[in-house]
C-alpha cells in the first residue's frame, strides 16, 4: 500500500541546526568578547559545544534530563571544559543563544523543493522533540509552514521521540494508518528506531554518511532523494 501520511523531524532533517548553531555562536564569541577570557578560537569552542549539546539532547531525547537542565549544563559544561572558572562564566549566554539561533534560516540543501514536490502526494506533518518557542520560530521565520498540516511539538504533548506514544498521538491526530505512514528523521534512537518500534516506515536521513546500522532499512544522504523515493 502506497504512503499517504509523512512525518518529518526538523532540527538535523530539514533546518540545518549545526549550520545554524555555528553561525550564532560565531556572533557570540566576538559580542560577549570570550577571546578576553582566555578562549583563543571560536571554532574550538563551538566543537566542544557542538560535542556537550548532542550529548545533552540525546539524553533529553531519553527523558533522562528535563529541558531547564539541558538549556543549564550545555554552555556551562563547555565552558568549564574548555578552562575557563565558574565565576567568569558570561551571564546571560544561554538566553542570548536561545533568542538569536531559531532565527536563522539555514535549511539542508533542497529542502523547499522538496517539501514542495511532496506536499503535493502526501500529507506531511513535523514531529519535534525541540521547544515550543523555538520551533515556532524556525518554521515560521523559514516559511515552511505551508507544508505541514500539523507540527507536532514534543514539550507540547509532554512526550518525547522514541515514545510510542507520541507517535500514536501523531497518528491518531492525523487520521492516519500505520501501514500507509512513515517517518523520516536524523537520529537514530528518536526517530528511525522510534518509528520502527512504534509499527511505521522510517527512513534514515544521514548527511554526514556515517555507518549505518544494519537493522535500519533506508537511508539517504540528501533530502533530494526523496523525490526518487517516493
Amino acid at each position: 500500500m502506497p504512503y499517504q501520511h509523512i512525518f518529518f523531524d526538523l532540527d538535523h532533517t530539514i533546518w540545518d541546526f549545526d549550520k545554524n548553531a555555528e553561525e550564532t555562536l560565531y556572533e557570540l564569541f566576538l559580542q560577549h568578547n570570550l577571546r578576553d577570557l582566555g578562549l583563543a578560537a571560536p571554532d574550538v569552542f563551538i566543537e566542544t559545544y557542538t560535542r556537550n549539546n548532542h550529548r545533552l539532547w540525546a539524553e533529553y531525547h531519553l527523558g533522562k534530563i528535563s529541558k531547564q537542565a539541558l538549556r543549564e549544563a550545555r554552555f556551562k559544561h563547555t565552558f568549564l571544559e574548555l578552562g575557563l572558572d565558574e565565576g567568569i562564566i558570561p551571564a546571560g549566554f544561554e538566553d542570548d543563544y536561545v533568542q538569536l539561533c531559531p532565527t536563522k534560516t539555514n535549511l539542508f540543501p533542497d529542502a523547499h523543493e522538496v517539501l514542495k514536490y511532496l506536499s503535493r502526494k502526501y500529507q506531511l506533518y513535523i514531529i519535534s522533540n525541540g521547544f515550543m518557542e523555538s520551533t515556532k520560530m524556525k518554521i515560521e521565520g523559514c516559511n515552511l509552514g505551508k507544508y505541514f498540516k500539523h507540527v507536532f511539538i514534543s514539550e507540547v504533548i509532554g512526550i518525547n521521540k522514541p515514545n510510542p506514544q507520541i507517535f500514536e498521538h501523531a497518528l491518531k491526530t492525523a487520521g492516519a494508518q500505520k501501514q500507509v505512514s512513515l517517518m523520516i528523521g536524523d537520529s537514530l534512537e528518536a526517530d528511525v528506531y522510534g518509528a520502527l518500534n512504534f509499527g511505521i516506515d522510517a527512513i534514515y536521513f544521514n548527511p554526514n554518511k556515517t555507518e549505518k546500522p544494519g537493522n535500519v532499512p533506508v537511508q539517504i544522504h540528501h533530502l533530494n532523494e526523496l523525490m526518487l523515493f517516493l
